[in-house]
């Protein structure tokens, strides 16, 4: 069976001045040859156009301002019009130009945000899921389930995953358990299978203390249009359940803000619709907190983070909220409302390798290569120092100055919790600790991510 190609249209003008979308490339392959693919860098389109890895010297002229002519001229290499308008028709029936077909995709993924009180899970949904076909005994019979079961099968499984991370995370552990609620914790963001050690080392720990009245969650904006902070007005659903908004927090948090801020924090919430930087936390959250006696999971209020040391905590372009109004308003706010407020940093620190556009060698033996590695963990272990000395201050300062070499992506969450927990009482008055380090590295060293445990007491 054909599949029919879209087809150019020389009478739409976004096609004649075509302009991309933010966009990830990677490597594929078509008809037993080498091929690029063109993604949804935002993930609000799930389609994808398969091409020639020519057009990654195409893709960077599709700014708006330039016609087809123009960039064929400018491409040559063998580029046609002809070529030029079936790749342009196909990325806009991608949805990946600005464009009628991108506005309609974007409407639609609002309206899906707006119809409802929580978001509903994604990749730990797909974890679920797999855990539970695992658990079937194979695909065939796991689709001949119906959705009930599918449900409590993989809610079930989950569980039993998170405590055995738990048990090999804490198995030689001097002090597997906290002995009371601390203000903050960092855990990381990764998918379970390369950062279980981490989120299980500390939320592990988090079993037999008292439980919180709410959980802040600051995460990152890895695929979002926000330039600023981007608070959330919804509660979040994983496949164990539902943590509702705090709505008496989050209301404390808005007259923190003033109408004018709080319209700025949440101006982009839709950006949270595929965010797993907050999904992630949300089964921990629920497994070892539990429900109260009315039968609730803790409730959260959850923000993405922008980098403090571009444009001076501002946001990117002038229009987002900046970094330190969130900042003093969110502390205000936890002062103010009753009960105790645990805040999870959701964190990532360093992403280095090919995949990054790093030239260096990670995986593999020899004096160069290991030092390619340890360089890295001399950079995490010299910036997270600054952190346990509790100056998050010269955190900014030291990632300003060196450019962040190696992409830490959660410095605005980072610095964010400590400065929030430093006007409670001192950071780390109980203690600032740090559980464990590690990295996640494919086997072709491509990609090479750090993370942490920590607790701020």
């Amino acid at each position: 069976m054909s599949v029919s190609q879209p087809t150019f249209d020389p009478s739409a003008p976004h096609q004649l001045r075509p302009h991309l979308r933010r966009v990830r490339l990677f490597p594929a392959q078509m008809a037993n040859q080498q091929a690029m693919g063109i993604a949804d860098a935002q993930q609000l389109s799930e389609k994808m156009v398969l091409t020639s890895p020519a057009a990654q010297f195409v893709l960077p002229l599709m700014d708006g301002t330039r016609d087809l002519a123009t960039i064929v001229t400018a491409v040559q290499r063998g580029l046609t019009i002809e070529i030029l308008q079936q790749l342009v028709a196909q990325l806009d029936d991608a949805g990946l130009l600005f464009g009628p077909a991108f506005d309609a995709l974007q409407a639609r993924v609002h309206q899906e945000f707006d119809s409802s009180d929580t978001l509903p899970p994604a990749s730990t949904a797909a974890l679920a899921d797999a855990a539970g076909a695992a658990a079937a005994g194979g695909q065939e019979a796991w689709d001949a389930l119906d959705d009930a079961a599918k449900e409590k099968l993989g809610a079930e499984r989950l569980v039993v995953l998170l405590d055995e991370w738990i048990s090999m995370a804490l198995k030689d552990a001097e002090k597997p358990s906290l002995d009371a609620l601390p203000q903050a914790i960092v855990a990381p963001h990764l998918d379970y299978p390369r950062g279980w050690i981490n989120y299980a080392s500390v939320w592990g720990r988090l079993r037999v203390v008292d439980r919180p009245a709410r959980v802040v969650i600051l995460g990152t904006n890895h695929f979002g249009q926000g330039t600023g902070v981007v608070g959330c007005d919804k509660g979040f659903a994983s496949p164990l359940g539902t943590c509702d908004l705090d709505r008496a927090f989050f209301d404390a948090l808005r007259r923190e803000l003033g109408p004018e801020q709080t319209q700025l924090l949440l101006k982009d919430r839709f950006d949270h619709e595929r965010e797993h930087s907050i999904e992630l936390q949300i089964p921990w959250v629920q497994h070892v907190f539990g429900k109260d006696e009315a039968g609730k999971h803790v409730p959260v209020f959850a923000a993405l983070m922008h980098d403090p040391t571009a444009n001076a905590g501002q946001s990117y372009d002038g229009n987002g909220l900046a970094f330190d109004p969130f900042v003093e308003a969110l502390r205000a706010a936890i002062a103010k409302v009753p009960g105790k407020t645990l805040v999870v940093c959701s964190a990532d620190l360093s992403h280095v390798g090919m995949a990054f556009g790093d030239q260096v060698q990670l995986v593999g033996e020899g004096p160069e290569i290991e030092e390619n590695r340890n360089r890295v963990f001399r950079h995490d272990r010299d910036m997270l120092k600054i952190l346990m000395d509790n100056k998050p201050d010269e955190l900014l300062t030291a990632f300003s100055w060196q450019g962040n070499h190696t992409r830490w992506c959660s410095i605005g969450a980072l610095v964010a919790t400590w400065k929030v927990c430093s006007e409670q009482g001192t950071p780390g008055s109980g203690g600032v600790e740090l559980f464990n380090y590690a990295g996640a590295m494919d086997e072709q060293g491509t990609t090479l991510v750090t993370s942490v445990s920590m607790v701020v007491k």
